[in-house]
């Protein structure tokens, strides 16, 4: 029997492919499941407008954040803090500060796109990478300088 997969099924294939099972494995685990459809011409239609549509969407999300990237390459930002006297910052810097620091210079970027391991304890230069899309990253350059007293 030839079913659509309408989730990933591990060891059988991944939204949207057209595989054939048994009859039983299709109508007592995948069909009830929601895991797969009955591969009708009409199923297969409706699927293939789907897949459609997201494709163009992700290449639009893709095309979105090209553009943004543009605008990181080679960017830097400074962000100061207070700083005690062994050269250790009050707090930290983190992702949402660093957030903070590219809506002013105009880019809103979500936090969690910015790749951050542990936030910044210290005085110095570091480059941080922003994971816009999968397949598009961006390395900017933050500054954290302590506070004019």
């Amino acid at each position: 029997m030839k079913v659509i997969l309408a989730k990933d099924v591990e060891g059988w294939g991944t939204v949207g492919d057209i595989i054939e099972v048994k009859r039983g494995f299709a109508r007592n685990y995948l069909i009830p499941k929601g895991l797969a459809y009955e591969a009708t011409d009409s199923n297969i239609r409706q699927i293939q407008e789907i897949l459609r549509q997201k494709s163009r969407k992700l290449q639009k999300e893709k095309e979105k954040a090209l553009q943004i990237a543009e605008k990181l390459k080679g960017l830097e930002i400074v962000i100061t803090r207070p700083v005690g006297t062994t050269g250790k910052l009050f707090g930290s810097v983190t992702t949402s500060d660093i957030a903070e620091a590219l809506k002013e210079q105009g880019i809103e970027i979500d936090r969690k796109k910015i790749m951050l391991r542990s936030p910044i304890k210290n005085i110095g230069s570091y480059n941080i990478v922003i994971r816009l899309h999968p397949e598009v990253s961006e390395t900017i350059k933050v500054h954290v300088q302590p506070e004019e007293q």
